[in-house]
């Protein structure tokens, strides 16, 4: 079985990580991101992009042949490998998000995308993230956003997700990127972002 990451993130730095935070000392990163399946070929990938720096070390995780998790917003970077595991165990995507948001004390803040091998796929976007916010799960996919300038960009994402179908899945995750930069993405600005 193939698997992918991609981690796109900007050059600059744009705050310190021991600012004031509404959680704690949790590192920030409000972002947009997706995780999906290639059903033809069993591929399994996630992407994503933000105005914070080096935003792939924390919100991405995955295992081949269990799935992928995308976690964000005010991090609980406990969420990737503890999703995973819980999904290695037979629980589905959604029951995974419910365990970890019902015994999480900052579920408020938590955004969080996962899929399993099976291609079933879920996402929670706590109620005190930081507008616009919001996730769209799909057909093998997941798209969730935080801190964005419009409220347009998940379902973009979406539709860019869907609209590529039949080219590589690699391609379709850059292109759910690219489409949420189109429609304005990081309330914050864009930076110089790459692919590694």
């Amino acid at each position: 079985m193939k698997f992918m990451i991609f981690f796109i993130w900007p050059l600059l730095f744009p705050f310190f990580l021991h600012a004031q935070q509404p959680y704690g000392r949790e590192p920030l990163a409000h972002t947009y991101s997706i995780v999906a399946i290639d059903p033809e070929t069993g591929e399994m990938g996630a992407a994503v992009q933000s105005h914070w720096f080096s935003v792939g070390t924390l919100v991405l995780w995955g295992e081949p042949g269990v799935g992928v998790v995308a976690t964000q917003s005010f991090v609980n970077p406990a969420y990737g490998p503890e999703g995973l595991h819980l999904m290695d165990m037979g629980f589905s995507p959604e029951q995974a998000v419910k365990m970890l948001a019902e015994k999480d004390a900052g579920r408020a803040y938590r955004q969080v995308g996962m899929l399993n091998a099976d291609g079933e796929a879920a996402a929670f976007t706590g109620e005190s993230c930081i507008e616009a916010a919001g996730h769209y799960v799909g057909d093998g996919y997941a798209v969730q956003a935080n801190l964005m300038e419009k409220a347009t960009v998940w379902p973009a994402m979406a539709r860019a997700f869907e609209n590529s179908k039949g080219q590589p899945l690699a391609e379709r995750l850059v292109a759910a990127l690219e489409a949420a930069q189109a429609e304005g993405g990081d309330i914050r600005g864009k930076q110089c972002s790459r692919l590694p």
